[in-house]
């Protein structure tokens, strides 16, 4: 294969990953949002643009793909423990069990999907260790190990999980009736200098660096479990 036929490839790949379509469960989560609505708290675009930001800068760029970019390392180096260490220390930064069940869940569904379309002993090994309750499963650490193993970049890996991140969130607050198609458009173009700085952030930190910090989003998810109706898993 020629290397313009290896970079289709690897970007259509980058695009499998980043697409709602793609059956990781994620699309059932809402990160709080759902319960700030309910709430009044977020009602305009700017208000969901905000609760966007401090996700992106405050939880998941110091946070979520931290762990994401180290499990790809290990994962690049077939480094099972090293894998295994982001697992655990992104675990440890979860302290709402909300966000773990959620994580492991959606996780558990990407490593599924992942082994039936890309065979690779190292997610069995992963698996074999999840049912010995040895590995966590998070989402985003699967998603960086699925990242290397697919031949992706480790940017292209986290531009990928960032893009479904907030696309996912732009879909709940469609389905929530706070925000239009066009709007959503019009706001993922306005987050690019966001999602570019949540990377560097986060391509900048070990696992030791790793923190969040957004409170009120956290009461909204230990919240969500408490509304009378629910589209959302969180």
């Amino acid at each position: 294969m020629d290397n313009k036929s290896s970079t289709i490839s690897q970007k259509l790949i980058l695009i499998q990953l980043a697409d709602s379509f793609f059956p990781s469960g994620s699309y059932t989560l809402s990160h709080g949002l759902e319960s700030l609505v309910q709430q009044d708290k977020i009602q305009q675009t700017e208000d969901l643009r905000a609760f966007l930001q401090i996700l992106l800068h405050n939880k998941i760029g110091t946070c979520d793909l931290v762990a994401l970019i180290h499990a790809y390392q290990g994962s690049a180096i077939d480094n099972v423990e090293m894998i295994k260490q982001a697992d655990t220390q992104l675990f440890a930064q979860n302290l709402i069990e909300i966000t773990r069940k959620t994580q492991r869940q959606s996780g558990r569904a990407l490593l599924m999907v992942a082994q039936s379309t890309w065979k690779n002993e190292q997610l069995d090994i992963l698996d074999h260790s999840r049912l010995l309750d040895q590995f966590h499963c998070l989402h985003p650490v699967v998603f960086g190990v699925v990242g290397s193993i697919a031949g992706l970049t480790v940017t292209d890996t986290a531009v990928a999980f960032l893009h479904g991140f907030v696309t996912g969130l732009l879909g709940a607050a469609i389905r929530l009736g706070i925000l239009g198609h066009l709007q959503a458009q019009q706001l993922l173009l306005q987050l690019a200098s966001d999602i570019e700085a949540t990377y560097h952030t986060a391509s900048s930190m070990s696992l030791n660096q790793m923190w969040s910090c957004t409170p009120a989003i956290d009461l909204a998810q230990m919240h969500h479990s408490k509304l009378a109706s629910r589209l959302f898993a969180s």
